[in-house]
């Protein structure tokens, strides 16, 4: 960034939005065979429309899902319980066509042979941490998280019992000429709501005034100012919503998922994706990396490149940015990386414990910055020994 205080936006949706789903309900069905087989291999995309879900995709294992029952599953506990929201678990249509992984990808992904596994697919993948959260997360992608988040429980435990579960998020942080946060100006949420509740019609007046006093003061804190603007249904009305009102399909939502656009993306997405797909594995070690480098003290900021061959069990790259903040020279913190974490992809998925039934969990609210246990790669346990080996 130049010189001089600058604005920055990130976006989050709730669990009922439309692409949302379809990640629900192919990190589901990947949950559902790794359960049963560890080397599962899956890759499976969802499409949900009015009345109708479609899923497809490549899946070899010994296990067996049942995904028309997964699909109407994953939708009745996100909320799409009721006809008149023109999609629902009971009412909806399911096709499926799966069929087995390509031979010429499946030779490459050797599972008898930990150190040897070659990665899925090439593609390159990011990993960032930097210090405006305690989770070492970017300020925007974090509170824009939490409002959705915030937005569905709030529809769940009946404190605002008229939302629908339908939703967007997008905040806007002011930073200074250093790069650190200073206030919120702007809060856009679009939050799908019931035409009336207790026999009264649902006003826009009434959704902002509730949304900002049970919401969007408490989750922004110290971030809320009197200038912050707060914009909500910005048409004044968002009753139709869900994938009646806009076709949803996985990995459309990568932005959200990740860092909110601070920093680079390779482009593939995770959610339905066996952690031999490096889309998913690798980018958790990029973050476990970068994350650690902040952690010890290293940097202020840090990306994290990694890029892989398939077939391939090593990284043909990998590239390290501080954007100026490092404590030490970027050629050592290479170093450091190279001696203290392992890249090959059966590595990875061994280190960071990937083969375990825990994606459905991560397809809402983003893949980084939670520290809960299925979210291995968000552990800081390595900062110390990088601390130590720098010399810091």
């Amino acid at each position: 960034m130049g010189k001089g205080r600058y604005l920055f936006t990130s976006e989050s949706v709730t669990e009922g939005h439309p692409d949302k789903i379809c990640d629900q309900i192919s990190d589901a069905i990947l949950d559902n065979l790794i359960e049963q087989d560890e080397h599962a291999h899956v890759a499976v995309e969802a499409l949900a429309t009015t009345g109708l879900v479609v899923v497809a995709g490549e899946v070899t294992t010994k296990g067996y899902a049942d995904i028309e029952g997964i699909v109407r599953r994953v939708i009745a506990e996100i909320g799409y319980d009721k006809p008149e929201y023109h999609f629902d678990s009971e009412g909806c249509g399911v096709l499926v066509s799966i069929h087995s992984q390509a031979p010429d990808i499946a030779m490459g992904v050797r599972e008898d042979d930990l150190e040897n596994i070659g990665a899925g697919d090439q593609g390159i993948m990011f990993g960032y941490a930097c210090r405006e959260t305690p989770e070492l997360m970017p300020l925007p992608i974090s509170l824009a998280h939490k409002l959705a988040y915030g937005m569905a429980q709030a529809r769940k435990t009946k404190s605002i019992p008229y939302l629908r579960p339908d939703g967007k998020t997008q905040v806007t942080v002011e930073y200074d000429e250093d790069g650190k946060p200073l206030r919120v100006t702007t809060v856009v949420i679009a939050a799908q709501h019931e035409e009336q509740w207790g026999g009264k019609r649902i006003t826009p007046e009434k959704i902002r005034e509730d949304l900002t006093e049970k919401l969007i003061k408490p989750v922004l804190g110290r971030y809320f100012t009197e200038e912050t603007e707060v914009v909500v249904n910005g048409t004044g009305r968002f009753v139709l919503g869900g994938p009646a009102a806009d076709t949803g399909m996985t990995g459309r939502k990568v932005i959200v998922d990740t860092y909110g656009g601070v920093c680079g993306h390779g482009g593939g997405c995770f959610s339905g994706k066996d952690p031999t797909k490096v889309d998913r594995s690798a980018s958790y070690m990029a973050r476990y990396i970068a994350k650690n480098i902040v952690a010890a003290g290293l940097a202020e900021r840090c990306e994290v490149q990694l890029a892989y061959v398939i077939g391939r069990a090593e990284p043909v790259s990998i590239f390290i940015n501080t954007f100026g903040t490092g404590k030490i020279e970027e050629r050592k913190l290479l170093e450091l990386v190279k001696r203290n974490f392992r890249l090959k992809v059966g590595q990875i998925i061994a280190d960071l414990k990937l083969r375990r039934p825990i994606y459905r969990k991560t397809a809402c609210y983003g893949h980084f910055g939670r520290e809960e246990p299925q979210f291995s790669w968000e552990r800081t346990d390595k900062a110390e020994l990088l601390r130590r080996q720098a010399g810091i």
